[in-house]
């Protein structure tokens, strides 16, 4: 049991420093889309790549963000039943959910887009804007990223449930 705790608590230290470098990633998103629209409508100064700095945020923030989500329990979640569980039924359906939905899921984004990120960086994939970004093979990357942070939480979760399950049998 000490080794399940330290890996949950190893994820979730991870997953709390990414959502932290997160939270100061949207700040700066949104001081850059400020600063894109003054620009352009103030000054009639426009950057290609300075909007698509902002793409490549939104896309680190949802992407990278979503096991911080997870973590917070910040996911959408029919709550009608899941409220009126005791801690040993909600530790069982999140445990089920994890293992039957989110980690084949997270296997199944994995599988997809590899061959679909492996091209990309074949070929260094650019913006098709000229004067864009010339890493769109970067962004493309968050997509398995994501999968395999996801499917860490997701693990962190189950275990976090499983031990609540032993603690409650053992007590």
């Amino acid at each position: 049991m000490p080794l399940l705790r330290a890996f949950v608590q190893i994820v979730d230290a991870f997953t709390d420093l990414c959502g932290r470098l997160l939270s100061w990633l949207v700040l700066f998103m949104a001081v850059l889309t400020t600063c894109v629209v003054v620009l352009r409508y103030g000054f009639d100064i426009g950057s290609i790549a300075t909007q698509e700095t902002v793409t490549y945020m939104h896309g680190c923030v949802f992407l990278l963000g979503a096991a911080y989500a997870l973590k917070k329990g910040a996911h959408v979640r029919v709550d009608i039943f899941y409220r009126y569980f005791s801690a040993r039924t909600r530790a069982w359906v999140d445990s089920l959910g994890g293992i039957v939905f989110l980690l084949p899921l997270c296997a199944f984004i994995l599988a997809s887009s590899w061959g679909y990120v492996s091209e990309s960086w074949g070929m260094r994939e650019s913006s098709a804007e000229p004067g864009g970004i010339p890493a769109v093979f970067l962004l493309k990357t968050l997509i398995p990223l994501m999968a395999i942070n996801l499917a860490l939480q997701g693990m962190a979760e189950i275990l976090r449930n499983a031990l609540v399950l032993t603690e409650d049998t053992v007590a």
